[in-house]
């Protein structure tokens, strides 16, 4: 006799089996982002030299990071419903369109296209990762993975040779600089940064020896990188989190910090006005801050005149031959880079002026009013998310983070700029919490 399959309900699960299916999805879509497929790669001087290989697309790394995004869904649908794919901000959509779109202009539209929907899968991923589990939840898989990460860099420095830039580099000054599992001393350094920070406001909380021991460790990973931005704003991210955790327990210490903050910018100002000559000597001279001045006067070069629409998603820099790059700068080395290494004019540089104002819109102004908003019975975790969003703030205005498809420095402002997505009335099972 013929069984109507419909009435045939799905298999009952029980609650630990659905938040450790939700745990792992997640921690996969982590230990991609902050491992990846090919830790300890080899820098070959040649490739990077000549370009190759740039723009040309990874399928492995693209069907992991495909597979994973399912993986979330699936879990994501199965712990909270279908409701759950509603959570990506209308904004966020609006923004990854546009970023698809802009292939329609870009020099190569299949490397743009191609990046743009690998961008739409990490961000969609990180958001239902926060969405499915809670801040809290995600937070702690964070910690997880980020300290594995950090005990791996620590071990890795003796024993494996490649944890370190090793002679032959094209930039002689990155000769000796730790970098770790990662590609470079600079994702290292923010990587690194971002683990400190983690580690110090969860301190605050519990087991402060442990937390602390592992923050310190983290922090001094951070100084043998040799990443000058991020050594720089970690103690400037972690002071102005600690000023946000004392001002936000109560209404009146936040309006006079508030208050403190404008008469703090107003003297930067002051002072940036004072010192302009001496300043605007150094912007102008290309061999200042390690090459970075030669980029971007070519950057604001091109956004003269492409102001509005821009190069197409991932198309100025780090295409080869083809890189719109090679007709602003002349410098040959600077030719060769992968990133604007400033994250606000690099936005407008790939996707103009129309997707610089939806990105700043979904991941800085909207979270910057999220984190004003006075809340103080969750102060503790918003003060660890405020530390990580001003240090990717700040950061990208000497690296370029802002949409780098599964860079971990953006991927941890994602997650740090989404505090409303927390699932606070839908708590996840005690016997399954971390």
């Amino acid at each position: 006799m013929a069984v109507d399959a419909a009435v045939i309900p799905l298999p009952r699960w029980s609650a630990r089996t659905e938040w450790s299916l939700a745990d792992s999805a997640f921690a996969l879509f982590l230990l991609l982002v902050f491992v990846g497929l090919s830790p300890f790669a080899t820098r070959d001087p040649v490739a990077l030299a000549t370009g190759q290989g740039s723009g040309a697309g990874d399928l492995a790394r693209q069907v992991a990071y495909v597979g994973t995004f399912f993986f979330i869904v699936a879990a994501a649908v199965r712990t909270r419903g279908a409701a759950v794919l509603g959570s990506v901000p209308p904004l966020v959509i609006v923004l990854l369109a546009w970023c698809m779109l802009s292939a329609f202009w870009a020099p190569v539209p299949g490397v743009a296209l191609r990046r743009a929907v690998l961008e739409s899968v990490v961000v969609t991923s990180a958001m239902l990762g926060v969405a499915m589990l809670g801040v809290e939840r995600a937070l702690s898989l964070l910690r997880i993975i980020v300290g594995l990460v950090l005990l791996i860099n620590w071990f890795s420095i003796p024993l494996i040779r490649n944890a370190v830039h090793l002679p032959g580099e094209i930039d002689p000054q990155l000769v000796g600089d730790w970098r770790g599992l990662y590609f470079h001393k600079n994702i290292a350094g923010s990587v690194s940064a971002i683990t400190a920070i983690v580690f110090f406001f969860q301190a605050l909380k519990t087991r402060p020896l442990l937390n602390g021991v592992i923050c310190i460790a983290a922090i001094g990973f951070t100084w043998m990188t040799g990443s000058k931005s991020s050594i720089g704003l970690l103690p400037i991210a972690i002071a102005a989190a600690c000023l946000y955790r004392i001002g936000w327990q109560r209404g009146i210490d936040r309006a006079i910090l508030g208050v403190t903050l404008v008469l703090a910018a107003f003297s930067i100002c002051v002072f940036l006005f004072n010192d302009w000559t001496e300043i605007s000597r150094a912007l102008g001279d290309p061999t200042q801050l390690t090459g970075r001045t030669a980029i971007w006067h070519g950057e604001i070069a091109f956004i003269r005149d492409h102001f509005l629409l821009g190069s197409g998603f991932g198309s100025f820099s780090d295409t080869g031959a083809v890189s719109l790059l090679h007709n602003y700068v002349a410098d040959t080395w600077v030719q060769n880079i992968s990133q604007g290494h400033n994250g606000y004019l690099e936005i407008i540089v790939t996707i103009g002026a129309i997707g610089f104002a939806l990105a700043m819109a979904a991941f800085v102004v909207l979270p910057a009013r999220e984190f004003w908003r006075f809340d103080p019975t969750n102060v503790a975790v918003k003060a660890g998310l405020f530390a990580i969003f001003v240090f990717m703030v700040l950061h990208n205005f000497v690296e370029s983070d802002f949409l780098e498809s599964d860079d971990p420095a953006w991927v941890a402002l994602v997650l740090a700029a989404l505090r409303k997505l927390s699932p606070a009335n839908l708590p996840a099972p005690a016997e399954a919490a971390i």
